[in-house]
């Protein structure tokens, strides 16, 4: 028998040695067993947090699926590659300097953050590339939430970007500006967190799973990007003075659902993993209690966004509706919205949480049609809107005894819990400006870079044909309907096609004319054994080699 086989006793008794005394070999004895219970223990926290950013990891299939049914036929490839880079520029920005930035120079975690650090960092500076990083799957998990903040603005930017774009603000995005939202409220040196010697107001911000940090940071970010984006051609017009609203519902409800049920699924690793460390007691019980509020929360978000819409469509036309999409994004901001504080709440709160973010998702949607902000997805009411309800609600629904467990330097609570004391309420609202203030100084100025050097909008006539044509060279059958005036989806699609044709006739002649430059060049420099810059044309006249290229290529056709 293997000696891995024995129990921890029998292989800490044979590791003995015989010329040891008795009190020598107990004490050798003793820590044998503590050396391989540390080791149990620190194999088990780091399965359990490969295990929950693997969760996580999977709810990227659950934004395509959300984007893939919430877009129309003609863009579906298009979407889901977009999503695929959203996965790929946040790996790579992370990689190099978003880890660094966010995490670097702190203690994640491996003390509880006992709140020992009086030294405050704007940001990380060290783990570059994750240089001297030991503890590769705290990465991992990390990544993992930064590509589901990434991810966020995916969808609100879907049918009428370009592929660039895409790649350039989910690298932006990993590599700095979440990063540093991350230093500031997660890590023991940042100026807002509750994890420090001296937090904010004597509590800090609490964000236990991300409400803040990640959905707002994301859902600022894609109200941003969908704002100088404009909305798609078609979305809002104007006829005889009246503002027409055309809605787009995607081509399959199916897919919606089940990215849903997807995203369901892996926000159990988004909140139960945040724990970091389940061997510890007061971890397992946060992470029990983070995994049935988040269960409560998104039910009660789902029925609250249901019922709410099927009463104000009963009293706009006399017939209630049930919407689907409704109660789907109901559910997702159920979720959003608990994420920052499943751990330290009560049952009953997490369903006051989730009904009210069903209602914040509506108001929050009713509002961008009416600002004519298109969000093809409503990313930007599950994610800022709701988000900013979950932090806040933290404020108001904490429980002393959890808080204690979380944060054992922390005195407060829900405000709830004491009405004199508002200093966590105060914390959350200063964290939330925070936050929308970081994003909008850095993504803005972004964005608008992007569309001068016209790198953010696809064109018009590809939006309208579908960027699956366009950029993927796809000949999948295309949902009509989708124009925006009386012509018909077949002459635009002609209509692009003789644009394409010219384009390579154009592209045909300038890789002509580059070899007739190199041509003439080549000839020269045999004859002359030197590079002429200069020739005579047919009158006599010096002109550059250039030009004599182009008068040979153009008199040849």
């Amino acid at each position: 028998m293997s000696a891995s086989s024995h129990s921890t006793y029998d292989v800490c008794l044979q590791s003995l040695s015989a010329n040891l005394t008795a009190d020598e070999q107990q004490t050798q004895m003793l820590r044998c067993i503590s050396n391989t219970i540390d080791e149990t223990r620190s194999g088990v926290d780091a399965f359990y947090l490969i295990y929950a950013a693997s969760l996580v990891f999977f709810m990227q299939a659950g934004f395509a699926m959300v984007c893939a049914g919430s877009v129309r036929l003609k863009n579906l490839q298009n979407t889901m590659l977009k999503n695929l880079l959203d996965a790929c520029g946040a790996a790579l920005g992370f990689y190099t300097v978003g880890y660094a930035f966010a995490w670097g120079s702190t203690d994640p975690g491996a003390n509880g953050n006992d709140g020992t650090n009086d030294q405050l960092t704007f940001a990380g500076l060290s783990n570059f590339f994750l240089s001297d990083l030991d503890r590769k799957a705290f990465w991992l998990f990390q990544f993992s939430f930064a590509a589901t903040s990434a991810t966020i603005v995916a969808g609100a930017l879907a049918e009428r970007s370009q592929m660039l774009a895409y790649l350039l603000y989910s690298t932006m995005l990993t590599a700095f500006v979440y990063p540093i939202v991350v230093h500031s409220i997660w890590t023991d040196a940042g100026f807002l967190s509750s994890f420090t010697a001296n937090p904010l107001l004597g509590i800090g911000v609490i964000d236990y799973a991300g409400s803040l940090v990640v959905h707002v940071t994301g859902g600022q970010t894609a109200l941003i990007a969908a704002y100088v984006l404009g909305a798609r051609k078609g979305r809002f017009n104007e006829v005889d003075g009246r503002r027409i609203v055309r809605d787009f519902p995607g081509h399959s409800i199916a897919l919606k659902m089940l990215g849903v049920f997807i995203l369901w699924f892996g926000w159990y690793g988004f909140n139960a993993g945040s724990v970091y460390y389940i061997t510890i007691k007061s971890n397992s019980v946060l992470a029990q209690n983070a995994l049935v509020n988040t269960t409560l929360s998104a039910a009660a978000g789902c029925i609250s966004a249901l019922l709410a819409k099927a009463w104000l469509s009963e009293r706009i036309t006399g017939e209630a509706t049930f919407s689907l999409t409704d109660a789907l994004w109901g559910c997702l901001s159920g979720l959003v919205s608990v994420t920052g504080g499943c751990a330290v709440m009560r049952s009953w709160s997490s369903i006051v949480v989730g009904l009210i973010s069903g209602l914040i998702y509506l108001w929050g949607s009713s509002v961008l049609v009416k600002l004519r902000v298109d969000d093809a997805v409503d990313a930007i009411p599950i994610h800022l809107c709701s988000g900013v309800w979950g932090a806040l609600s933290v404020g108001l629904f904490a429980v002393p005894e959890y808080l204690q467990l979380l944060h054992p330097g922390v005195t407060a609570a829900g405000w709830f819990y004491n009405v004199n004391d508002g200093r966590l309420l105060a914390c959350q609202v200063i964290g939330v400006l925070f936050v929308i203030g970081w994003v909008t100084v850095l993504m803005l100025p972004f964005f608008g870079l992007l569309h001068y050097l016209g790198w953010l909008r696809a064109d018009g006539l590809d939006e309208i044909v579908g960027l699956d044509i366009s950029y993927h060279g796809s000949s999948m059958p295309v949902d009509y309907n989708t124009a925006d005036d009386n012509s018909s989806h077949d002459q635009y699609v002609a209509e692009h096609r003789q644009r394409r044709q010219q384009q390579r006739e154009e592209n045909q002649k300038r890789g002509t004319l580059r070899r007739r430059m190199l041509f003439l060049d080549l000839s020269s420099s045999k004859s002359d054994h030197r590079r002429p810059t200069r020739q005579q044309d047919g009158g006599g006249n010096i002109i550059g080699i250039e030009e004599a290229a182009t008068d040979m290529f153009y008199s040849e056709n």
